[in-house]
Order: structure tokens, then C-alpha cells, then sequence
């Protein structure tokens, strides 16, 4: 084993053997340079870490040529400093390597959950699941979509999924007003339901926050029911509402039907010769069928939209007004269902209060919903005598005497009583709008009630 001090002349001195060749340091212990069969020539360090008890290793410090003697030698000393204290060179580098690929593993996750992860970027896909996912009413897609957009996107927005805490979610429901705790309820349901599809259907996070926080109280049962008064007010405002709007209208009062499934009336879903329109299950909110009879006002409002229908298509039948077989009853394009029911309420509710005042002091009802229309015809209907089975019926409400057991064997579709009790509430409604005909409104008959 050669020895002296390892300078450039020395190095550049050595000629490659058959073998491995080494020149070890006079003044640096285990500094070296080793000179492979091949010519190449390479600066190490040869330790023991531990005492004598313990193996050799050699530490390659780097290639003749790329480094100089005196930088080999530098970084020798400070290797060796590394083994004096007990530190094994090679096992930090190697820790070292380790460490490096983690940190770029850590990045790349990182850069992963800003990019792929982030809510708004899995959002978007919630809503197209959702929608798509057991058939969702388009009223419910609706709201989601508000939810996640005047909600949820605005905080969370740039967060990805997996590092959205309770922590971050309980600030937005806080910022909801006290007083609109059906929207607290709703961002707490979507945010609760988008979690959830979240780890179950993506795999995305490990827990659905939401489970460890508190639901928002439910909102207070509404109690409005328009008086006689403010629904004949009402009715009449509804001739300064462009078609088809005025018909939507004039339809909910009269048939106590849902707004979503009103607005989504086709022709094909009607049959004026047997008076009938069946909603069906898919557009039902219960998922049941419902026959709704056609009382004479309705099919007069019907009459007046196919004919617009008729008119459109330059249809000229001298049998009379016909029915179409195809679209939407409640259209503005003659392709989709009408939208802008809430300007239209608006545009409706300012008609109100001017009738009632003027236009310069108007005269407002009290605050009401669409929704506010169905308990106005239940109560009316209790005014009227009609049985709690039949406003159950009308209503399509699978409660109360409708539900459980009674709900199974039950099967009468009540399809004539429905029929007696809207004809008897569209003549309530007539004597409102034309007070001098009171005298024809008559109650249903004892004889059609039962203990």
C-alpha cells in the first residue's frame, strides 16, 4: 500500500495497474486517491466509525480532474470531522438522498392537491355526479349549484379537498343570517353530501368534516296561508303577467300541485277528454304518481295555451281548439320548461301592491312563497269540508293516513273525491274574483264525508 502526500503531480504520476491501485496521505489519515484498471482516478476517504470493533467503509469524494488534490483534501478533513463525531458519512448521504426524495414526493403531492384536489376543481364533478345520481330533481341540482356557488366556492375555492377542516367550513355557515336557517340547513346538507362523495366515490379524503359538527337548527314550520282577500288580489294581478306566466300561476292556485312539477307540465302528460293529468313518478318530489283532475278553469287555462300553440303554427282547425300530443305546456322557447319564475313572482308581487295601493305608495301582501299556495288550497279545503284522506291525496303527501301500513293496503286513488274537492275550490276561487256569484259556492255534503 503506497503512501506520501497526495499533491497533482503525484496523482497525475500514478500509472493503472492490473488491478486497483491507492496512494493513501501521508498527513490526513484514510484520505486517498484510488487508480482503477482503467485509468480512472478517484479521491475517497477510508473510516471506521465506532473504534476498531467496527468495519472499514470507504466514502468516494469525487473524480481527479473534476476536483483538484487540495479541494479532495478539504473535503476529506470535513468528513473526517463527520466520522470523529460519530457520524457515518455514507449513512447521512444516504439519509440525505432519502430526505431529498421525500421533500420532491411531499412537493409533488402538494402541487397534486393545488391542482387536481382543490374545490373548485372537484366541485364541478360533484354537481355532473349529483345531478346525474338517482335522478335528482332539477329544483334540488339547483340548489346545490347556489350552495357551492354563493357558499362554498368563495372560501374554499383554491383549498384542496383533503385539507378542508371544520376549522374552515364553520366560519361560512356562521356568516349565514340567524334568520335564514333553511339556507344554513341546505350549505350544511350539500357540504355534507360533496364530503361524502368525496371519500366514498373518489377517495379523495379520509373523513367527511362534517360529521363532527352540530346541523343547523331546522328552519320554523311556515304557517302563511293567504287570506280570501289577498289570493283574489292576487289572481287578478296575474293578467298583467305575460304568457305564459299568468296561466303558471292561475294553474298552481287551482291545482295545489307542486311549482317544479307545474312548470314542468307537458301535453303528453294531459288528457283533456278524460280531464286528467298524470304526473309522473320521475317528476313526482315522492317519486308517486299523481292524477290531478281537471276542473273546468284549468282546461279553460290549458285551452288558451294551446291555442297560442295553434296560432304559432299557423293551425287553422275548424273542429276547435286541440291539445298537443308533444312539449312543454309552459314554455317561452317552445323547447325547455319556463324559467324566471322568481322575476315573474317579483314582477307579480309589484301588480299587488300597486292594485292595492297605488304606484307611488304601494300596498304589499305579506311576505309569501310559491310554496305558500298548497297550504292556502289545504286550508281552503278544510273550509270547504273536504276529508284530511282527500287533501292528502290532492297534495300528493305520502303522510299521515297515506303512510306505513295504511299506505300499503290503501290503494283507492280517491280520483273522484280529488275531482269534487277542486271543483268545489274553484268555486271558492270564482266567487272571490266575482263576489256577486257567492251564492253558488256549496260546501261538499256531509254525505261525502267520513267520521
Amino acid at each position: 500500500m503506497a503512501t506520501g502526500t497526495i499533491t497533482k503531480r503525484a496523482v497525475d504520476a500514478i500509472k493503472a495497474g492490473t488491478s486497483d491501485l491507492f496512494l493513501w496521505d501521508d498527513d490526513l489519515s484514510g484520505f486517498g486517491v484510488k487508480v482503477t484498471p482503467a485509468g480512472a482516478k478517484v479521491y475517497l476517504l477510508q473510516y471506521r466509525v465506532g473504534g476498531r470493533g467496527n468495519p472499514t467503509r470507504r466514502y468516494t469524494i469525487g473524480k481527479h480532474g473534476a476536483l483538484t488534490p487540495d479541494q479532495a483534501r478539504t473535503r476529506a478533513k470535513q468528513l473526517a470531522a463527520m466520522v470523529e463525531g460519530g457520524i457515518d458519512p455514507r449513512q447521512a448521504e444516504d439519509e440525505a438522498k432519502a430526505a431529498k426524495v421525500e421533500a420532491q414526493r411531499l412537493a409533488d403531492e402538494r402541487a397534486r392537491l393545488e391542482g387536481e384536489l382543490t374545490f373548485s376543481r372537484l366541485a364541478p364533478k360533484f354537481i355532473d355526479w349529483y345531478e346525474n345520481d338517482r335522478e335528482r330533481r332539477p329544483s334540488s341540482v339547483a340548489l346545490a349549484r347556489l350552495v357551492i356557488d354563493r357558499y362554498l366556492s368563495p372560501a374554499l375555492a383554491n383549498k384542496p379537498l383533503p385539507h378542508i377542516t371544520r376549522a374552515d367550513l364553520q366560519p361560512i355557515l356562521d356568516a349565514i343570517p340567524s334568520h335564514k336557517r333553511g339556507m344554513r340547513r341546505a350549505v350544511f346538507a350539500y357540504a355534507s353530501t360533496l364530503f361524502s362523495w368525496a371519500m366514498k366515490e373518489r377517495g379523495v379524503v379520509e373523513v367527511n368534516p362534517l360529521r363532527a359538527m352540530a346541523k343547523p337548527d331546522a328552519p320554523k314550520a311556515r304557517q302563511r296561508v293567504l287570506a280570501d282577500d289577498e289570493l283574489a288580489d292576487l289572481w287578478r294581478a296575474t293578467d298583467t303577467l305575460a304568457k305564459p306566466f299568468n296561466a303558471f300561476f292561475r294553474l298552481l292556485v287551482l291545482t295545489a300541485q307542486r311549482r317544479s312539477e307545474v312548470a314542468g307540465m307537458t301535453w303528453a302528460e294531459l288528457d283533456r277528454d278524460a280531464q286528467i293529468w298524470v304526473i309522473p313518478a320521475a317528476r313526482a318530489k315522492n317519486k308517486s304518481v299523481q292524477l290531478v283532475p281537471l276542473t273546468d278553469a284549468v282546461i279553460a287555462e290549458l285551452d288558451q295555451l294551446a291555442l297560442a300553440v295553434q296560432v304559432k303554427a299557423q293551425v287553422n282547425d275548424l273542429d276547435g281548439i286541440k291539445w298537443p300530443k308533444l312539449g312543454h305546456v309552459l314554455t317561452t322557447t317552445g323547447r325547455t320548461p319556463i324559467s324566471g319564475i322568481t322575476k315573474a313572482k317579483n314582477a307579480l308581487d309589484k301588480a299587488i301592491g300597486e292594485a292595492r295601493g297605488s304606484k307611488e305608495k304601494p300596498a304589499h301582501l305579506e311576505a309569501w312563497r310559491i310554496h305558500d299556495f298548497r297550504r292556502t288550497v289545504a286550508t281552503g279545503f278544510q273550509r270547504l269540508g273536504v276529508r284530511f284522506e282527500v287533501t292528502e291525496a290532492v297534495l300528493n303527501h305520502v303522510s299521515g293516513a297515506r303512510a306505513g301500513v295504511a299506505g300499503i293496503y290503501q290503494q283507492h286513488d280517491w280520483k273522484d273525491e280529488k275531482r269534487a274537492a277542486l271543483k268545489a275550490w274553484e268555486q271558492h276561487i270564482e266567487t272571490l274574483i266575482h263576489p256577486k256569484d257567492a251564492s253558488n259556492v256549496v260546501p261538499l255534503s256531509a254525505g261525502n264525508q267520513r267520521a
